[in-house]
């Protein structure tokens, strides 16, 4: 298991879609194993491929509650709730910064695991908000993107602000 690098906002791949995996070969379970020892050491409570740079639909999610982490290939999110959560969200591709979205309570997803057999699961709250999340990124739609532009704006400054002073 290795520690990869995160890639970092503005980089162009965290706005790509990312591409199906299909087969489970032993190098996405290697990926895998890295990303939830990236996310780990970020620290996160979610990483997908795009965050280290590999354009594959690969999900990892820990919440603090679970043992283990979730592993969700191919997901997609085949419906949503119409009630709807706010809850702060982050990225490990843009660390220290943070803003509230509102997204649906509760979701139903349907991915692979690692043996690659074919699940459906239901998730509500802060699991909701973090698939919803992770999912996004895979669709090439980064989080900040749901911000108004008022809001985007402002936080890609604080970003850009603590980028700089983190270089001193």
């Amino acid at each position: 298991m290795a520690v990869r690098p995160i890639i970092r906002f503005p980089d162009p791949r965290l706005r790509q879609v990312a591409q199906p995996i299909g087969d489970v070969t032993d190098e996405i379970r290697t990926l895998a194993r890295d990303l939830t020892e990236t996310m780990h050491a970020a620290p996160g409570i979610g990483i997908t491929a795009p965050h280290v740079g590999i354009l594959q639909r690969l999900v990892i999610i820990q919440l603090e509650t679970d043992l283990d982490p979730h592993i969700y290939i191919d997901p997609e999110i085949v419906w949503a709730s119409p009630d709807t959560i706010r809850h702060v969200e982050g990225s490990v591709s843009m660390p220290g910064v943070t803003d509230e979205l509102e997204r649906p309570s509760r979701v139903r997803v349907r991915y692979r695991s690692l043996d690659g057999s074919m699940h459906e699961e239901e998730a509500e709250g802060l699991m909701a908000v973090c698939l919803q999340h992770e999912i996004d990124q895979l669709d090439g739609i980064f989080w900040i993107d749901r911000l108004s532009k008022l809001k985007r704006d402002r936080l890609i400054k604080r970003f850009e602000k603590l980028q700089r002073i983190a270089v001193r």
